[in-house]
């Protein structure tokens, strides 16, 4: 199955960054978020990411006019009938991720497939709440951008739909690793969590300052430090994910206290201006 049209639900940083790649990939885009001023906000920023990228000469003027004339809006879900492959970037929250995609299987057409960019929620359970579980998959996409993606296979995860995850983001520029098990936190998280949770326990106990911290895993050729990942990342949705991975894997990935107490604050990170550090 050719795919022509995607559409991505979810207006957010990351939703746009998608929005961009894969219109510069030629396809058509269908972006979706509930509300209209979300969508102008949306628009904007990615139009402003678009003449960057011709600033910096990676896309022509004639180019970005053609990527931008591609991507399309909708605050309910217009069109989405038409659509081959959905991307879903909403919350991440289970809950809203499962009503979503039970939402999307009744307007999808039968041959579409559907992914969540989740970095942490079982794709098994997402792909329980369609009538399509062997048409769903995980794509996860990653905050600072980044050339990789994840694609995660679900229990019932065709492998026609993995290849057509893999060849989406192939086209879309990415360097796919399939994760051939569905596992909490896939690969990076799986593997990155810990390192978060060792940081924030020697700042708890306080072997250095979190700027220290930060500092001394930049030294280890890290690209950015674990408190400013974290804060971009946003504190709540890391405290969630902990809470998550509790559960699943064991007390030794409880979210720490400091942890908690930020997010009580209010200080959830960039998106709040204030998290582990202000901005």
């Amino acid at each position: 199955m050719e795919m022509k049209t995607i559409g991505v639900v979810g207006a957010g940083k990351m939703g746009n960054g998608i929005v961009i790649s894969a219109a510069m990939a030629g396809y058509e885009v269908i972006l979706q978020n509930r509300t209209e001023a979300n969508l102008i906000k949306a628009l904007q920023s990615i139009e402003k990411q678009v003449q960057k990228l011709v600033q910096k000469n990676t896309l022509t003027a004639q180019e970005s006019n053609a990527a931008l004339a591609r991507i399309h809006t909708t605050s309910k879900f217009e069109n989405f009938d038409t659509v081959d492959f959905v991307i879903e970037v909403v919350a991440e929250n289970l809950d809203i991720k499962k009503a979503m995609f039970a939402q999307l299987d009744t307007l999808c057409k039968k041959e579409a497939v559907l992914v969540t960019s989740t970095s942490t929620f079982s794709i098994t359970t997402i792909a329980a709440a369609t009538q399509r579980p062997d048409k769903v998959a995980g794509m996860h996409f990653f905050i600072p951008p980044s050339k990789l993606v994840e694609i995660t296979r679900g229990y019932y995860s065709s492998d026609e739909t993995i290849d057509i995850a893999k060849a989406v983001g192939k086209q879309m520029g990415k360097i796919s690793i399939e994760v051939k098990k569905d596992s909490p936190g896939f690969i990076a998280n799986r593997i990155y969590t810990p390192l978060f949770l060792e940081a924030f326990k020697a700042y708890e106990e306080g072997l250095a300052t979190k700027e220290e911290i930060d500092a001394a895993m930049k030294a280890t050729y890290l690209p950015i430090g674990p408190f400013e990942l974290a804060d971009i990342i946003g504190l709540d949705i890391l405290k969630d994910s902990l809470e998550y991975y509790e559960i699943q894997l064991g007390t030794a990935w409880k979210a720490p206290l400091a942890l908690k107490q930020l997010v009580e604050a209010g200080r959830l990170g960039r998106k709040t201006g204030k998290g582990w550090y202000d901005y």
